[in-house]
């Protein structure tokens, strides 16, 4: 089992996530520096994700022919472009612009990484292995994303798309300078790709996937402007809250890692049960600091792994189709990102921020249903789950 090529793929992923979820935290000052509405600015987000739910499928089988490592390059490369613009605090059309680019390649650079640390390594690994590259979601969590909210309380928000720059070239220097070259040996056909699509249990796995995210980002995606306004934090305390959520994730993530080795089904429900427990701790938390900064810690531990958690119950259904099952999961998975931005945002609009963790109780009641469709379809197929 050779680690050091998930290392990288988890520092590619540490550039990816700090891109995409690093705007959370400086939505509200977006928001100022433009006069434009909470949900308006949201836009930076769910429409990054939405063109990687459209495109993602489309983007991975194209690029499953070339070299990995230039796939990787590539992509990295994308996300730099996106926070050295973004600095200059460009017209709002513009920045939402820049930031749709290195989304047309996430789910590549996910899927090729992904497909690179565990190329070689016995089935009793992967799992393992992919919660390595998935740390980097974790670690973004708790350095980069808090860091970038800090700064940007500190001066403006346009000083943590440096954060967002370096952490991307770093990335595309190592990629460079550790991985060799990786050219495809066996090109498979689009057919053999697009075959799991006629998978009923992977469809279920699928909207599954879509609910779950859902769930989780009707709240997160605005996890600023609520605790500002639902539980008066300040900006500082903001992102000390981030890095709080960030420190338990790094823990949950390598978990979840060893527990989806020996269970993939359980371990999903078990995490997936907090998209209900969250909801409901918030709301009997109120106004009091040190119940909410509890409630955040658990938070932060049960969403972590929630990307982890989807791609290996995704990829469970179907063993054979690693990468491009993976290029799914994470375009379904940003497709609920999408949605859940964009419901959340619709709430606090219209009902106030208060009421959005509702949203994720109700899609996460849906994912739960969707877990024990799918265990009922395999019970009725007479077939011993391979992961499950």
């Amino acid at each position: 089992m050779n680690k050091k090529f998930a290392y990288v793929g988890g520092l590619g992923m540490l550039a990816v996530i700090t891109t995409e979820f690093g705007i959370i935290g400086i939505l509200p000052q977006i928001a100022t520096y433009y006069n434009i509405a909470i949900d308006k600015a949201g836009y930076l987000l769910s429409v990054f994700a939405l063109i990687i739910a459209l495109t993602g499928p489309i983007m991975t089988l194209v690029a499953s022919k070339y070299d990995r490592k230039k796939v990787m390059l590539l992509s990295i490369f994308l996300f730099i472009v996106t926070g050295v613009v973004s600095f200059f605090q460009p017209p709002f059309w513009l920045l939402l612009i820049v930031r749709i680019l290195p989304a047309f390649l996430q789910p590549v650079y996910i899927s090729t990484a992904l497909s690179v640390a565990v190329s070689g390594a016995e089935n009793k690994y992967k799992n393992e292995l992919m919660s390595i590259v998935f740390s980097g979601i974790a670690i973004a969590m708790v350095t980069t994303v808090p860091f970038a909210t800090w700064l940007a309380s500190l001066y403006t928000w346009k000083y943590s798309f440096i954060i967002q720059s370096i952490v991307s070239i770093l990335s595309f220097v190592i990629i460079y300078s550790i991985l060799p070259s990786l050219p495809v040996k066996v090109k498979k056909s689009f057919s053999h790709h697009l075959s799991i699509l006629k998978n009923p249990i992977f469809l279920v796995s699928t909207i599954m996937n879509i609910f779950m995210i859902t769930s989780w980002f009707s709240t997160y995606s605005y996890f600023a402007d609520y605790l500002g306004k639902a539980k008066n934090m300040s900006n500082t305390m903001i992102s000390y809250m981030l890095f709080l959520f960030g420190i338990m994730g790094v823990f949950s993530v390598r978990i979840a890692g060893k527990m989806l080795n020996k269970n993939v089904t359980q371990t999903t429900l078990l995490f997936l049960l907090g998209t209900i427990l969250i909801p409901i701790l918030l709301y009997y938390s109120g106004g009091n600091t040190i119940t909410t900064i509890v409630v955040v810690a658990i938070w932060g531990f049960l969403y972590t792994p929630s990307f982890l958690n989807a791609s290996t119950y995704m990829i469970s259904s179907v063993p054979n189709h690693l990468e491009f099952a993976n290029s799914l999961a994470t375009s379904t998975g940003n497709l609920g990102v999408s949605l859940g931005t964009m419901i959340g945002g619709g709430i606090i609009v219209s009902k106030g921020i208060s009421n959005v963790p509702w949203v994720g109780l109700l899609f996460g009641i849906l994912a739960i249903i969707m877990v024990f469709t799918r265990v009922l379809m395999e019970r009725k197929s007479k077939k011993k789950p391979r992961y499950a």
